[in-house]
């Protein structure tokens, strides 16, 4: 089935293709583009380790760090490995896992659809042995140790730690060197035939790309899935944080912090609403333009390291503030103080006009990067969601929004402050 994916505001569309196969494909010509960038994702991340399909009489436990793992694992084949052929198409090819998804992409400027082949091909052909697996935990290994001793790692997993008390967001994606020793050839089998299911992946392809040339790609290389119903868990989580602070040390010279503000969950729509308002709110308190950036800015209490971002999936929601600072506990006092001034006096008009207006803008302007787009669509879809809801979000919020959303999401009860200190001589 195609269907045209439009959007009057912006006078852009995409095209999907609801294939055979079971899979969902998102294809964005470009014109006057020489390049094209793809993506082929499924719903599967670090926190998806427990889960059930049709095939299981009940939920399935697995290791933690297994999500990440296979994403290693799949690139090799009993022949060779996915990047040696790349490596013949002149793409540029990469793969992440995060939280909640795992993707497989690549960039191209020719050979698009011979890289697309390697793409589809090698994905789909899963290859694991008791010896290949033993020798990737060797080298997961040697990447978990190098993150535990990575100042930037610890301060967002500490805070992590301190505001959830069951949720698997708190575990490092690459999970720890005992987690993986449990992971066998059986067992990513296992996670593969769920979650690398067509009905639970998409490809996405944006640029120089055109859609039959793509379509014929697919059906020569997409193999027939049957939806086996895939279900996945988490344990409750309560709504209060662990810990309002923790501590380490480091080999740091100036204390690295993060700040955190544990809020309720969102799902689809709601979700994608919670984060459009909830980044203006990050603006409009502590952003490059705010007065209260400027007196911590000149005052010596951050520096340009200062950032904030809205961080959330299925079962988790928080805002982050972080950077470097001298006196961490001051910055989150005086945030906190922002927060409560804010709530009885309300945003300046003309702020929050200014930021919304900036982030409807850098929306509007990754309309024109082939990645931003690719990566706009799979992301969207995995939500339920088409890659132009959140601009038509964004310029329909207002004022009155904002301060709801602040009520709901700035609890100082429910923020916890993560610090890595330097190291004592």
């Amino acid at each position: 089935m195609r269907q045209v994916i439009e959007n009057r505001r912006t006078n852009e569309s995409y095209i999907k293709i609801t294939h055979d196969s079971g899979l969902d494909i998102y294809i964005k010509p470009m014109e006057n583009y020489s390049s094209a960038y793809a993506l082929f994702g499924t719903k599967y991340g670090s926190i998806n380790n427990r889960f059930k399909t049709d095939d299981d009489p009940d939920f399935v436990d697995v290791p933690d760090g297994i999500a990440h793992y296979l994403e290693h694992k799949l690139f090799e084949n009993e022949d060779c490995d996915a990047f040696a052929r790349y490596a013949k198409t002149g793409a540029s090819a990469n793969a992440y896992t995060s939280f909640d998804r795992t993707a497989y992409l690549f960039s191209a400027a020719e050979n698009i659809y011979d890289s697309l082949e390697i793409l589809l091909d090698f994905v789909q052909d899963p290859y694991f042995t008791v010896e290949t697996v033993a020798k990737e935990q060797g080298i997961i290994g040697q990447e978990i140790r190098m993150y535990d001793d990575d100042p930037n790692w610890r301060v967002i997993f500490n805070m992590l730690k301190c505001l959830y008390h069951n949720h698997p967001v708190k575990i490092d994606i690459a999970g720890t060197v005992e987690s993986i020793a449990k992971i066998t050839p059986e067992l990513l089998y296992k996670c593969y035939g769920a979650f690398y299911n067509l009905n639970n992946m998409v490809l996405s392809i944006a640029g120089n790309v055109d859609e039959e040339k793509v379509i014929a790609v697919c059906d020569k290389y997409l193999k027939k899935n049957v939806d086996k119903k895939l279900t996945t868990s988490f344990a409750p989580e309560p709504t209060a944080i662990v810990s309002a602070d923790i501590e380490m040390t480091s080999e740091v010279s100036i204390p690295m912090f993060n700040l955190g503000y544990k809020a309720e969950p969102e799902y689809g729509y709601a979700k994608l609403k919670a984060e459009a308002e909830t980044n203006i709110i990050l603006e409009l308190l502590c952003g490059s333009s705010s007065d209260l950036y400027e007196k911590m800015y000149n005052s010596e209490l951050i520096n340009s390291q200062f950032s904030t971002e809205v961080f959330d999936g299925p079962g988790y929601f928080c805002s982050i503030i972080g950077g470097e600072s001298r006196n961490p506990n001051a910055v989150r006092d005086m945030i906190n103080a922002e927060i409560a001034r804010a709530l009885t006096e309300g945003f300046d008009m003309t702020a929050f006009e200014a930021s919304k207006k900036a982030y409807y803008g850098s929306l509007i302007w990754d309309l024109n990067r082939a990645e931003s787009y690719a990566s706009n669509m799979l992301v969207s879809a995995f939500d339920g969601l088409t890659a132009f809801d959140l601009i038509d979000l964004v310029a329909g919020i207002t004022i009155d929004d904002i301060k709801k959303r602040l009520e709901r999401q700035f609890d100082p009860e429910k923020c916890a402050l993560s610090v890595v200190n330097p190291i004592s001589s």
